[in-house]
């Protein structure tokens, strides 16, 4: 079937599993590694293994949004049926993804987005219901609206099914520190669900980023993911909310590889910092990442800052650049066989709720 057949056929059932590069697709065109087929076994057991950090789309939505597909590019439109998804997680050994929508709608009108986010939060559920076995899912919310978002993410997991709420890194140029958007930490606070933050561009540095490298994507997406959680720690954000369960994509960005020099940042200009802050690392201890940092010592590093407990499976499907994630984790040196299960699924099915 047709690259453009296959889209359609499957834009009409109302879902299409894209990737994080649906915007900028200089990187989708890269050629795909080719795994091996993985089992997710730690001592001699079989693992439920979930990954925390993977794309779908609602064509529909996106119409409502004033957006098109590109029907023609093979990654964006990866595995758009769903029997194709599944064969490719069978062999990259993963067993369930919980499936986010990235937030481009955040520019939207209040009614254009009560619209869009009802549709998409609907159709999610109904795919999870279809698969029960390999989907969750996070609710799609409009922080341009806090108040609402909050209410939108109560609708989702008490009325859809939905596990927590998928949101982007910024909003409209405004930091989520900002205390406008404190209706929503205390209600997501409050419900208890899993946040996932995934990065949308940074339209300041779009000029520097421009060019050879996919840097928008390379670079831009985990700067991103540094700037935000950088903002939610020194700006007091976490502090106020120190429930929250938030995980952050692409391994929390540069924040927990260079984290010895946020925790100087107020030794060496006490001025620039609240009364009351604490070290940059504490924090580590208490959000998520995924385990997408591609190498051996990457990975040996952000579980020493962060913790074992704190670490999951991302995956980015449909995007292939991260089908040796399993193994990784399952070869990572010196990491006990408990840890390995904590990352691989244990830790995910905790704080997304996921039966045994």
């Amino acid at each position: 079937m047709s690259n453009r057949r296959t889209f359609l056929k499957n834009a009409a059932a109302g879902v299409v599993f894209s990737s994080c590069s649906i915007l900028d697709q200089r990187l989708a065109a890269q050629p795909a590694r080719t795994p091996k087929k993985q089992q997710p076994i730690v001592g001699g057991k079989r693992v439920k293994s979930i990954d925390v950090h993977a794309h779908v789309m609602i064509p529909e939505a996106m119409e409502m949004l004033g957006r098109k597909l590109d029907p023609g590019n093979d990654n964006i439109i990866a595995g758009a049926a769903a029997e194709e998804r599944f064969k490719i997680m069978d062999e990259w050994g993963i067993d369930m993804q919980a499936l986010s929508i990235n937030a481009i709608w955040y520019d939207a009108p209040r009614d254009v987005a009560e619209k869009v986010i009802d549709l998409q939060n609907q159709k999610l559920s109904e795919l999870c219901a279809k698969y029960p076995k390999r989907f969750v899912a996070y609710a799609s919310v409009a922080l341009q609206f806090p108040e609402l978002a909050a209410e939108q993410m109560e609708v989702g997991m008490k009325k859809y099914g939905l596990r927590g709420a998928a949101i982007g890194g910024h909003v409209n140029g405004d930091e989520l520190s900002n205390p406008k958007f404190d209706p929503f930490w205390k209600k997501a606070e409050e419900l208890g669900g899993l946040l996932f933050m995934h990065p949308q561009g940074i339209p300041e540095i779009s000029k520097r980023v421009a060019g050879h490298g996919g840097l928008t994507n390379v670079i831009g997406n985990p700067l991103e993911t540094t700037i935000f959680l950088s903002h939610l720690i020194f700006d007091g954000t976490l502090d106020k909310f120190p429930n929250l369960k938030l995980c952050s994509a692409h391994a929390g960005g540069y924040l927990p590889s260079y984290i010895g020099r946020s925790n100087m940042a107020c030794p060496h200009d006490p001025k620039s910092c609240r009364p009351d802050q604490k070290n940059a690392s504490e924090y580590l201890k208490k959000l998520y990442f995924d385990s997408m940092i591609f190498a051996p010592e990457g990975l040996r590093h952000l579980i020493a800052e962060c913790g074992p407990s704190q670490i999951m499976l991302g995956t980015d499907y449909p995007f292939t650049w991260s089908a040796t994630i399993l193994n990784d984790v399952l070869t990572q040196p010196g990491l006990s066989d408990a840890h390995k299960r904590a990352i691989i699924g244990e830790n995910a099915q905790r704080l997304l709720k996921i039966p045994a």
